[in-house]
């Protein structure tokens, strides 16, 4: 086993021991999840700044990371925050996963929902602020992508991305900018894996798609007023000039491609087959467009 400073470098061993239905899928990936996911979550665990930053953040969050974030949440159960139980039950069932733990955090003011911890011990963190702000179909749609992160074994890259963004301490400085650009690249990709995910759970595109824009305009208001296929055409316009480059160093597609690119996948012959319903192009053909959409350079 290979060994640098003390860091564990046998990533694939790793791999090898997450959850035994992992094996059932090509690494750790549903059936729904986007292929650009899955393809870059391939070549992650070769990148060295990766797996040196993945090993650490397993280290953290087993020391004092679980700890000092889950210490100022409220963990949702069926006798605290029903509602919330309740859909955290469903989508778990919807997607064939364990329910993950779900706790509410007192950020004020941040509309924000994320998944922490690794495969075997994640977390779900929504703040309440967030839950103010959406009805319950839009929460299962948040929860929901959230359960797909889960559920498509993303938590560990993720949770080392969430600190690396943050700033944590704990990451060699040499390792951090590399590890990033290659982990936002990816969690791009991974983002519309788990839009689909909160799709399947709610089966209302509508009610996902107005969730996304809450999130990501952080007012209720604003997005009751909001004209989606108005809003829509910033799509062509944000793939022209200079600007179109600053999505690289962003860790989620810009809001109208995560829109466009829901859209295709309500329309094709996975999402339609699950409802009863026939038609629709196939996975194959839905990955290309989305592939189309979410790229940034080209």
């Amino acid at each position: 086993m290979a060994i640098v400073q003390g860091i564990d470098l046998d990533f694939v061993r790793y791999v090898a021991r997450r959850r035994g239905d992992a094996a059932e899928r090509a690494w750790g990936s549903a059936g729904y999840a986007y292929a650009g996911d899955a393809k870059l979550r391939r070549t992650l665990g070769r990148v060295t700044p990766v797996t040196l930053a993945v090993e650490a953040t397993v280290r953290a969050w087993r020391g004092l990371a679980k700890s000092e974030l889950l210490g100022r949440c409220v963990k949702v159960t069926d006798k605290q925050f029903p509602k919330l139980d309740a859909i955290a039950v469903h989508c778990a069932q919807r997607l064939g996963i364990e329910r993950p733990d779900v706790y509410v955090s007192p950020d004020i003011g941040q509309l924000n929902a994320y998944t922490l911890g690794t495969n075997e011990d994640a977390h779900i963190v929504i703040s309440g602020a967030l839950i103010d702000h959406l009805d319950e179909t839009e929460l299962t749609a948040v929860i929901g992508h959230e359960c797909g992160h889960v559920h498509n074994d993303h938590v560990v890259y993720s949770t080392a991305l969430h600190y690396m963004q943050q700033g944590a301490g704990f990451f060699l400085k040499w390792v951090v900018a590399p590890a990033v650009l290659a982990l936002q690249a990816w969690f791009r990709r991974a983002e519309i894996t788990c839009d689909r995910a909160g799709l399947i759970c709610t089966q209302d595109l509508g009610k996902t798609t107005s969730a996304l824009v809450k999130l990501a305009l952080g007012s209720k208001k604003l997005s009751d007023e909001i004209d989606l296929d108005e809003y829509m055409k910033q799509l062509d316009e944000g793939k022209t000039g200079l600007g179109k480059y600053a999505e690289l160093w962003n860790s989620h597609p810009y809001l109208p491609k995560r829109v466009q690119a829901l859209r295709v996948f309500a329309e094709g012959a996975y999402y339609r087959g699950m409802r009863g319903e026939s038609g629709g192009p196939s996975r194959d053909i839905v990955d290309q467009r989305v592939a189309d959409i979410v790229k940034v350079m080209g």
